[in-house]
């Protein structure tokens, strides 16, 4: 079975201020509604889109894709909005494959790279081995990892 080329990592500013919606006032008719799962790159894409007012060209470059796949991903998250908007579901943020684009750092005892996503600027150690050897890396980009000789 071909699954086609692996999806890359898009990049996020930061994490978003809220884990989702729900509505209220609406008539109760008793039937549960199914949750409505924006992904986080998606969320990303109307932040950048419709809230910072970017063009998509700007915001694929923000979250380092092609345009055509930010208008991808913008459509998805703008369908999954209108129909949690209309059918009264409640909307929930999270998935995706993404990286925070702050905060990175470096653990000087294991090599592991972590990233601090709510931009909290410091971080209490690994969160791998525990070590407080940690340094900063990037705000900018996510760093590769290092191969150990």
């Amino acid at each position: 079975i071909a699954l086609g080329r692996e999806r890359i990592s898009r990049k996020m500013t930061c994490a978003p201020a809220v884990s989702g919606f729900k509505p209220y006032g609406g008539v109760e008719t008793g039937e549960k509604r199914e949750v409505v799962f924006l992904l986080c790159e998606e969320y990303e894409s109307i932040r950048l889109c419709d809230y910072d007012r970017l063009t998509q060209q700007e915001a694929a470059a923000e979250m380092g894709v092609s345009r055509p796949t930010l208008t991808r991903i913008y459509r998805s998250a703008r369908e999954k909005v209108a129909q949690a908007f209309v059918e009264g579901r409640q909307l929930v943020i999270e998935g995706g494959k993404v990286y925070y684009a702050s905060g990175w750092f470096v653990c000087g005892e294991c090599g592991s790279l972590f990233n601090d996503p709510n931009g909290l600027n410091g971080t209490d150690g690994c969160p791998l081995c525990g070590s407080r050897a940690v340094e900063r890396v990037s705000d900018s980009t996510k760093p590769k990892k290092q191969d150990k000789a």
